[in-house]
């Protein structure tokens, strides 16, 4: 209990000294609470010490750092614990990629035909999402540049443009009744990130899926040894599911393993993860900042980034969320990074980019 307890009391105090880092803490949602594995993976670990790496850990906003390679934990470091003792991170636009990862379930389980299935739920009536095809939506090509995203607002890609409503708080079905009511797609389709855009493929997902879709991945497939996380919207008619994810620092390890050895098996997941890579677009918005991978990458596809600057002869999946949270999944070398962080002050291209 006094874990838990710690654990909710979290963000404000982390929040007390980096504003706006830890937005959305977790006791303030109702929330799909994912249950654990009684065969959860267990890491083998050879760890060394690097010095570039602890330097940041004294000075920056990183939390928690790991890295795998050749099937085990090889740098481990984490202030995490030392702030709250063990518990849930928040994922921040991370949780985009596993929606993604959740989609590409549902489709193996049966519930949605393709990543061509066109979207023609009653919720999305009279909006520009009705009919698209969901492909559309999870490479962030929906022609809702008018509406919502980073064309409209580069530093908070989640404000709809009629309101400023920020759409990670507010139920889909008010969205779509209010703020997109007769909306229509654009004149063109550019790649235009946007929250609201997995907003709505996660909640059309458990439409078709059913909530247990959840435990189907995590519990059973990834095999988590804790309790994980989506939470929900708090306010406007009804809940929404938001793709705001929670997870302790090894079991988003966990999944990133899984994730790895899917893409290298021959089975339905396996298939998808190929072909979202297979159908991804370029940025076009492109640029080498070297400061996430988010803005490292060159081409973005089922909600993972893709192509990162200066190893484009590597498939690298990548995740990535506000104040640099970042997981990179090397499933040409079989090697994984996960970061956590509460800010972008550290130094990603010395202990990200060029350890990777």
């Amino acid at each position: 209990m006094k874990k838990l307890l710690l654990l909710f009391a979290l963000p404000l105090s982390v929040s007390a000294y980096d504003h706006n880092t830890w937005d959305y803490p977790l006791f303030h949602f109702d929330r799909h609470e994912i249950n654990p594995s009684q065969d959860f993976y267990q890491f083998d670990s050879n760890l060394r010490k690097d010095q570039d790496v602890l330097d940041e850990f004294t000075d920056s906003g990183i939390l928690s750092y790991l890295l795998f390679e050749n099937n085990q934990i090889v740098i481990d470091e984490n202030k995490y614990y030392d702030l709250v003792g063990d518990g849930p991170l928040p994922s921040h636009s991370m949780g985009k990629s596993l929606v993604s990862y959740v989609t590409g379930h549902a489709i193996c389980n049966g519930d949605i035909a393709s990543v061509d299935e066109k979207l023609n739920w009653d919720v999305l009536n009279n909006t520009l999402f009705y009919g698209q095809p969901l492909i559309n939506l999870l490479n962030m090509r929906a022609g809702d540049q008018n509406y919502v995203g980073d064309a409209l607002s580069p530093q908070n890609d989640n404000l709809l443009k009629s309101s400023r409503v920020n759409s990670n708080l507010i139920s889909l079905e008010d969205i779509m009744n209010n703020e997109l009511s007769g909306s229509k797609l654009g004149n063109w389709a550019p790649y235009n990130y946007s929250a609201l855009t997995t907003h709505v493929i996660f909640n059309y997902v458990l439409h078709k899926s059913g909530d247990d879709i959840l435990n189907k991945v995590f519990t059973d497939h990834v095999k988590v040894k804790n309790n994980v996380y989506f939470t929900k919207t708090n306010k406007g008619q009804g809940q929404s599911s938001r793709y705001s994810f929670y997870a302790d620092r090894y079991d988003y390890l966990r999944i990133a393993r899984t994730i790895m050895n899917d893409w290298h098996s021959d089975t339905c997941i396996g298939n998808y993860l190929r072909t979202v890579y297979d159908r991804r677009i370029s940025k076009e918005n492109y640029r080498s900042g070297l400061t996430s991978i988010n803005d490292s990458t060159k081409n973005y596809g089922g909600q993972f980034h893709f192509d990162i600057y200066g190893m484009e002869d590597r498939t690298i999946i990548g995740m990535s969320g506000f104040a640099c949270q970042d997981i990179m999944i090397d499933v040409t070398n079989n090697k994984i990074m996960v970061i956590n962080s509460k800010s972008c002050s550290y130094d990603w291209k010395e202990i990200a980019y060029e350890k990777f």
